[in-house]
Order: C-alpha cells, then sequence, then structure tokens
C-alpha cells in the first residue's frame, strides 16, 4: 500500500499535468486571455446545438440516377458487341420507356449477344441488375432494371455520395461535422460554427461530374443544333455562365468519352499562357490510358469539357496527351477554381444532390444552454464539495481534489481527440462527475467498514482501496460496453454522450483508484497516524 516508487509517482503526475495542460486553451476561448500564437492549440469543438451552425438536408435526385445507369449499360452493350468475334451487329438502339431496346441485323446472334452481355445483366453482386428479354424472333433484346438492381444502386450511390459530402467538408477545414444518411434518398449534414451555409450548398449541390466528350463534326450538326435537335448519336449540352461558351448549344458526341470518375488529384493553379485561374487534373493510369487514346485518335479534332452537363471549354486537340494530367480553364475566378478543385478532388458525387431543407442556427441558444449548464454544474460542484468535506475530512480533500482534476483531465483528452462538445455531451459530463464520487465514497466507506472491524490504519486503508476498486472496475467495464454500444450504433448526439462517458470512466477511475491512493500512501508514510477521522 505504501509502496510507490519515484517512477511510478512521477509517471501520474505527468499524465496529470499533460491533460490539465491541454485543458487551458478550451478554458481560455471563455476569456479574454490569447493563447501564444505558434503553440500547439488542443480545443474542444462545439456542437450545433452549442455553437450555432449550418443544418441542410439533401436528396438525390433518383430520376437522374435511372437516366445514368441507361446510359452505363448502353455503352456497355455497344462494347460488348463491338468487341464479339465475330463483331454482332445492331442498327438500332433506343432507351425510350426507361428501358434499352436493342435491334439485331441478324437474329441468329441472338444467342452469341445474350451470351455477350449476360455479365451486365447479371452485374458484380447477388442483385440481378436488368431483366433479359427477347423479343421478335431475336430481332430485338430488351433490357428492363429490376427494382431490387435499381434499390441496389440508389443505396450505393447513397454510401459514395454521403463519403464525397464528408469528404468535401473535412476540405474547407471544418472540424466534426454531422453527416448521416436520412432514409432511402437523403443526407442530413450539420456543420457546427458556420453561420452562412451559401458557400456550404454551393459546393454539396456541385455535382462535379467532369466528362470529356468530342464535338460532333458532322455536316447537318449546326443546322440541327440551331433547330434545337440533336444529331444521331449525339446530345446537345450548352455553355457553361462565364465561360466562353455562355449562352451557347454544342452537339458532342454522347458515347466515347472520357469521365472524370478516375481522377486521382485536382490542384488549383493558374494557366501558364494567361495567368488566369485554373485547375490541374490528375489520372489514375487507367482513365490516363483512356483520356491517351481519346486523344491519341482525334489530333486535330475539338473536344469539349464538360462540368455537371455545361460546356467550360472546348479545345481543339493538337497533339496526344500521354502523361495523365490536364489543365481545366475557363473564365474562373480564383474562389470558384479553389472549389472547383475541391469537389473534384474528393469526387464526383455519383448522383444529383438538390438542398431540400437549409436552417442557420445561431448560438443564442447554446450560449443559454452553457450558461444555465455551468451555473447547474457550478452549484453542484460546491454542494459537493462541501458536503464530502463534512463527511469524510481529510478523505474529503483529496476526494474533491480528484473531482476537480477529473474534470480537467476529461476536458483535456477531448480537446487532444478534437471531440465536439455538445448539449448530450454535457450530460455525459456531469455523469461522470458523479461516477467519480460514487467511486470515492465507496473506497471511503470500504476504509470506514475495515477501521470499524478493528483493523491498523495502513492495513484498513489498503483493504478498502483493494476491496472497493474490484466493485468499482466492475461497474465500470459494464459503463463501458454500454457506451461503445452507444457510440457504433448510434448517431450524432448520441455519440458525443457516448465519447464523453467513456472518457470520463477512465479519468474517474484514474483519479479516485490510483490518484487518491498516491495521496493517501505519501500523507501515511509522512504523518504515520494512529487513527483516521472518517
Amino acid at each position: 500500500m505504501l509502496d510507490f516508487p519515484r517512477w511510478k509517482r512521477f509517471f501520474l503526475w505527468a499524465v496529470t499535468a499533460l491533460c490539465i495542460v491541454a485543458a487551458i486553451p478550451s478554458l481560455l476561448s471563455f476569456t479574454t486571455i490569447r493563447w501564444p500564437d505558434g503553440v500547439y492549440k488542443p480545443m474542444v469543438n462545439l456542437g450545433l446545438d452549442l455553437a450555432g451552425g449550418s443544418h441542410i438536408l439533401l436528396e438525390a435526385d433518383q430520376r437522374q440516377l435511372a437516366v445514368q445507369r441507361l446510359e452505363n449499360i448502353e455503352e456497355g452493350v455497344r462494347q460488348a458487341f463491338d468487341a464479339a468475334n465475330p463483331e454482332i451487329g445492331y442498327s438500332e438502339v433506343s432507351t425510350a420507356n426507361n428501358r434499352l431496346t436493342i435491334t439485331l441485323e441478324n437474329p441468329s446472334q441472338v444467342d452469341a449477344a445474350r451470351e455477350a452481355i449476360l455479365p451486365l445483366v447479371n452485374g458484380t453482386g447477388l442483385t440481378r441488375e436488368w431483366d433479359l428479354d427477347v423479343l421478335d424472333g431475336g430481332q430485338r433484346m430488351v433490357l428492363t432494371p429490376t427494382s431490387s438492381g435499381f434499390q441496389n444502386a440508389v443505396t450505393t450511390a447513397m454510401d459514395s455520395a454521403t463519403d464525397v459530402v464528408r469528404r468535401r467538408i473535412d476540405a474547407l477545414g471544418t472540424r466534426e461535422p454531422t453527416i448521416i444518411r436520412q432514409g432511402d434518398d437523403r443526407i442530413v449534414v450539420q456543420v457546427p460554427g458556420l453561420q452562412d451555409p451559401d458557400a456550404l450548398k454551393e459546393l454539396l449541390g456541385q455535382t462535379a461530374r467532369l466528362e470529356f466528350k468530342l464535338l460532333d463534326d458532322s455536316p447537318d450538326a449546326a443546322a440541327l443544333v440551331q433547330q434545337g435537335i440533336a444529331p444521331a448519336g449525339s446530345q446537345i449540352v450548352p455553355g457553361a455562365r462565364g465561360s466562353d461558351y455562355d449562352g451557347a448549344v454544342i452537339a458532342v458526341r454522347r458515347l466515347g468519352g472520357v469521365r472524370g470518375d478516375s481522377l486521382t488529384a485536382a490542384v488549383a493553379t493558374r494557366d501558364p499562357t494567361n495567368n488566369e485561374p485554373a485547375v490541374s487534373i490528375t489520372f489514375d493510369s487507367a482513365g490516363a490510358e483512356r483520356f491517351a487514346r481519346l486523344t491519341r485518335e482525334n489530333v486535330g479534332k475539338q473536344f469539349a469539357i464538360i462540368l455537371d452537363g455545361e460546356v467550360i471549354s472546348a479545345p481543339v486537340i493538337r497533339e496526344p496527351i500521354l502523361g495523365g494530367t490536364s489543365q481545366i480553364s475557363g473564365g474562373f475566378t480564383v474562389a470558384q477554381s479553389t472549389q472547383l478543385a475541391i469537389a473534384l478532388g474528393s469526387g464526383a458525387l455519383p448522383v444529383e444532390l438538390t438542398v431540400v431543407e437549409e436552417r442557420t442556427v445561431g448560438p443564442d441558444l447554446g450560449a443559454e444552454s452553457i450558461e444555465a449548464g455551468g451555473i447547474a454544474m457550478g452549484v453542484g460542484t460546491l454542494v459537493l464539495i462541501a458536503f464530502m468535506l463534512l463527511t469524510y475530512g481529510r478523505f474529503g480533500i483529496y476526494t474533491n481534489a480528484a473531482l476537480i482534476l477529473n474534470a480537467l483531465m476529461i476536458l483535456g483528452i477531448m480537446a487532444v481527440m478534437g471531440a465536439t462538445l455538445t448539449l448530450p455531451g454535457i450530460a455525459g459530463f456531469v455523469l461522470t462527475i458523479g461516477a467519480a464520487v460514487d467511486a470515492n465514497v465507496l473506497i471511503n466507506e470500504r476504509i470506514r467498514e475495515e477501521r470499524a472491524r478493528g483493523r491498523r490504519v495502513v492495513q484498513a486503508v489498503e483493504a478498502g482501496y483493494r476491496e472497493a476498486s474490484r466493485a468499482i472496475f466492475d461497474a465500470n467495464i459494464t459503463n463501458v460496453i454500454a457506451a461503445l454500444l452507444m457510440f457504433f450504433i448510434g448517431s450524432g448526439p448520441v455519440k458525443g454522450f457516448a465519447v464523453v462517458l467513456i472518457i470520463g470512466i477512465g479519468t474517474s477511475v484514474f483519479t479516485a483508484v490510483w490518484l487518491t491512493r498516491m495521496w493517501v500512501a505519501m500523507w501515511l508514510r509522512r504523518a504515520r497516524p494512529a487513527d483516521i477521522v472518517l
């Protein structure tokens, strides 16, 4: 009991001191004292309910996802037929009525055609993606999306969109946002401390779908575009606002281009020819190969750089671009090029997201909550300190010191973790303080019982800590299990409560069992009292 070597005392004091120092910047934030610049500054972030911020509800466009799936399956079928040996001829392809209809030139090739597209029909998972019907004696093949396949595509797209949204918000430098799925096709985004949601809405609402497509240079393309008619095999794309093609419409080849879904990096830069803001992009190996093939096979032709369905630039391919890097320019401002780089670098959204609800939460309610919580905690702490002093005397002093250090250690650990404190987190904070008091009460009462049985002072203290520690560890293990379940199963404020609870359980055991035991051991070695008052 009295054996506390110097290394152990040093370790306990060092851990305590480090946690207290880490808590100081968070405490200073409520005063006018500034933390020195250039010095590491761990901070506890305040949640949306305390600091205010932006709340945005995003909804996916499932119709757009259905159109995209049709386009993907059409391109896959065309490539499969062209790659077959012998090549499978087809005369007409239609995507009307949300299904793909293919007319074969030679009905005798229907079995080969079915075999070629079977991997596309079945998909890569356990869910069948498309239903295949053969009509008119094998002359027509119809692919219809299955409901289970489409629902699986929606789920996959929303999971991917949630990750993209999280990466974009992290790139803004904001800390501890709440990003959760709501229902089948909605995402809730809460960013504490962000009072102006306009920039956030613009960034999250940007799909950042980048495409490189060849312009339709057929003789009748321009005349048809002027009439608002898309030439066969092409589509009409408007020019982006602020670009050189603002107000114009351009016909581009619908299939055969390169998508930006294989980008590995996007960096805001400047065009070396005119010093205007631009974005430098880099493809992965597969994307670089496709981009090189597109530019190599079409030297001298014009291709359009399309961002979210709008042409931002349409340069002429002077020579093959083989390095897997390119540059996008189009009348950007510095802010627009930075935002575009973030959007492209974080990945394109697999489905278009629309803002259906937005709220700016002011910090007034949070300030009132903090003030009310502080008053309640202060009054409760003072009453508790007085009670412990009157009930346990010297041991009450140790208990009160442990409680104060416990609170500071919780703040320090949360600050180092960059955790967010919410109203439920404050509840968890108060709960852990109560748990720490309970641990000290168990120890003190156990020592009192041992003294009543006639044990000597040192024996009573040693037995009290040993026996009470078992009950303390058992109780806290069950609390940790419950907190872990809340953290992994819950979301948002529930996770905040669980984080504070887990940290508080650890610090309460540290202060109530180890720190107070060290203090008591040092006092007993120094004073060697004949009796203790409890």
